[in-house]
């Protein structure tokens, strides 16, 4: 016999406990706790005598996972080479910023397929407008709006469609649990359902996904536990770049990105995303750096900007766009102990243009000779790319993908490169200076031939 109890579960990170909590204890968020029921039941379903067994890793047969191109390239690569069926794909992203619009163009390309977007937060009418907006009405496209989830389950399972996106996974509710829709409880039963029928119908299934005030998907990390692929839109709503990330992929490398640019026809895929972000750099001016980045295994070529000017503020303000802050002080710790330039009585500020975000740390030596070009107010090389990481003792430490990014900086007509000491050793045909340095010293030695 099965007996009700009650929970409260942190709506922040899922933590469970017997008794509500105006603060979390695992993520000190405040008022988060929601009370759920749950049915417990004592005896186990699993007969004693059973007769399952594991078995060796040796007899077990593999499979060739077929994949459904999205006709999309972009797409495509961060899937790892397209759709698997029967596979369970979670889409984060800020409002806004793309997400149902890539479904929908992603529905209208895939041919002969049939498509079933269920909405939960818009009408059929509004979907219909977005799509003769897009120039996208295929009859493969079938439209379903709900959000009760038993009816959803049903709808999919009687349907049987080559592909289901649900929009969004936080409006489905399952009328058993008390809990409001978007709450943990609701959205783990949700995604649990969901891919219990997407294993057994063979039938893959996109969850659009909103996404938190840090950047991080909303809801509990089981949720993408229990999803085969977790993506991810990045960039400011300000600018018309996105970049769509894989976070997980069980079937496929998380070390890819597709970059898609947002006009009046939807998202467009950006085939020589360099050549675009350094369109509008201007040559000959301070403070202005160019680094070949590794976005996935993808070489970038992006602008790293800096501005120093003496501050008016008894403290001076560090402030960053695109880059991390702490790395910054870090760096600007270096270049005052091992080059001797004392930035303590200035404002630094740095931006990497473009609208997208450098994690790495190779991008340190561009944002380094950035900002000591702005403090002498003496531009760099317009040919020039940097290649980097620096570390404490202000030695510039060897990065991977070196070829890569050089074969980037040539593709695009820069002559000149400074790499570090330790990725000299290449075997390069091309015709380009290469400039090898070993500390931040050498580097900063352009400045002095000028």
């Amino acid at each position: 016999m099965s007996k009700i109890i009650n929970k409260f579960v942190c709506q922040s990170c899922g933590y469970v406990s017997p008794k509500w909590s105006g603060k979390c204890p695992n993520c000190d968020a405040w008022s988060s706790f929601v009370e759920e029921l749950v049915s417990h039941n004592k005896k186990s379903s699993v007969a004693k005598n059973s007769k399952l067994k594991p078995i060796s890793i040796k007899d077990v047969e593999s499979e060739n996972q077929s994949r459904l191109k999205t006709n999309i390239n972009e797409f495509d690569r961060v899937l790892g080479g397209g759709i698997v069926s029967g596979s369970v794909i979670l889409i984060g992203g800020d409002p806004g910023i793309g997400k149902s619009t890539l479904m929908l163009q992603m529905a209208a390309k895939i041919k002969d397929k049939t498509v079933l977007y269920v909405t939960g937060e818009e009408s059929l009418k509004q979907i219909k407008l977005r799509a003769e907006r897009l120039n996208i009405l295929s009859s493969d496209i079938q439209l379903f709006a709900e959000t009760n989830l038993e009816i959803v389950a049903d709808v999919i399972e009687n349907a049987s469609p080559d592909i289901a996106i649900i929009d969004s996974i936080q409006t489905l509710y399952l009328p058993q649990l008390e809990s409001s829709p978007g709450s943990i409880g609701q959205m783990r039963e949700a995604t649990t359902i969901l891919t219990r029928l997407a294993k057994q119908k063979n039938i893959s299934i996109f969850l659009i996904g909103h996404i938190t005030k840090d950047g991080s998907i909303a809801g509990p990390k089981v949720v993408e536990h229990i999803v085969d692929t977790v993506l991810q839109f990045e960039g400011e709503r300000h600018y018309s770049f996105r970049i769509l990330r894989s976070l997980k992929n069980r079937f496929g490398s998380t070390n890819e990105i597709g970059i898609f640019e947002m006009r009046e026809e939807g998202l467009c895929e950006v085939l020589n995303p360099s050549k675009i972000f350094l369109s509008e750099r201007s040559l000959n001016s301070s403070g202005s750096a160019i680094v070949s980045t590794i976005e996935g295994t993808r070489p970038l070529l992006v602008e790293v900007q800096a501005l120093v000017t003496p501050t008016s503020y008894g403290m001076p303000q560090r402030t960053v766009t695109g880059f991390d802050l702490r790395r910054l002080q870090m760096l600007l710790a270096v270049i005052e102990k091992r080059a001797g330039i004392r930035l303590g009585g200035h404002d630094v500020f740095v931006n990497v243009a473009g609208g997208i975000r450098i994690d790495e740390p190779a991008a340190d030596l561009a944002v380094v000779l950035s900002i000591v070009s702005s403090f002498k107010d003496t531009p760099i090389n317009s040919n020039l790319v940097t290649i980097g990481e620096v570390g404490l003792s202000g030695e510039i430490r060897n990065v991977s993908f070196i070829e890569k990014r050089i074969q980037e900086a040539i593709k695009l007509g820069f002559s000149e490169i400074i790499i570090p000491q330790g990725n000299s050793k290449l075997s390069l045909t091309n015709n380009c200076k290469l400039i090898i340095a070993n500390s931040i010293s050498d580097a900063l030695n352009i400045f002095s031939n000028k």
